[in-house]
């Protein structure tokens, strides 16, 4: 299917399922809200190993290489609050992509991978309200790219997590410090085409 979004109905995830329910609409044929409750997040903090893991996740397991993209934005009300693209294992395996309110008070890519403990990496800050996301799986290699139209993309990075063949992928929104976040994914697709350079995310 083009775009699996559209197995969502107002009260149907069609073939999505969730960790950690949330209220969603469904606005039009392509975007999905997710209202993302108060003190919510994934995360394990490597300062005192304290691991969070309460934030809505809206995911299909997937077998194999994959490539998953959003069209992602959100209001930016609290410090963390962000659109998140999520790689599942399990929780001490696990990676995610996001359009962050920073704590440097910018709009920010900001990517985390967990391998027992989790890192934070605060990328590039990024000026708009919205933006695209990529993750692309070969082997137990990832790529994360961002980029403004969905086509051309920039590098956030690349490593290497020794995860299971299936995995779970998909939508995550945080808000670790307000008391609840609307966060829209316009669009999301996920498709098997094989990435011929997973630097450049094509």
């Amino acid at each position: 299917m083009d775009n699996m979004l559209k197995t969502i109905r107002s009260n149907d995830i069609g073939d999505f399922r969730w960790v950690n329910e949330a209220p969603f609409e469904k606005l039009d044929q392509d975007t999905l809200l997710i209202k993302a409750p108060g003190k919510t997040d994934v995360f394990t903090d490597p300062v005192g190993v304290n691991v969070i893991a309460n934030a809505p996740f809206l995911y299909q397991e997937v077998e194999g290489d994959f490539r998953m993209i959003a069209h992602v934005g959100h209001e930016f009300k609290s410090q963390w609050d962000a659109a998140v693209l999520m790689v599942w294992d399990d929780q001490e395996k696990n990676a995610k992509l996001c359009f962050e309110a920073s704590d440097f008070g910018t709009k920010a890519i900001v990517s985390v991978v967990t391998n027992g403990v989790s890192d934070d990496a605060n990328g590039v800050n990024y000026n708009w309200n919205n933006v695209w996301l990529q993750i692309i799986r070969q082997g137990n290699i990832f790529a994360f790219h961002y980029g403004p139209d969905g086509k051309n993309w920039n590098m956030v990075r690349l490593f290497r997590l020794d995860v299971n063949k299936t995995i779970k992928i998909g939508m995550e929104a945080q808000c670790p410090a307000g008391e609840e976040s609307k966060i829209y994914f316009y669009s999301f697709d996920i498709n098997k085409t094989p990435a011929k350079d997973l630097r450049a995310g094509v």
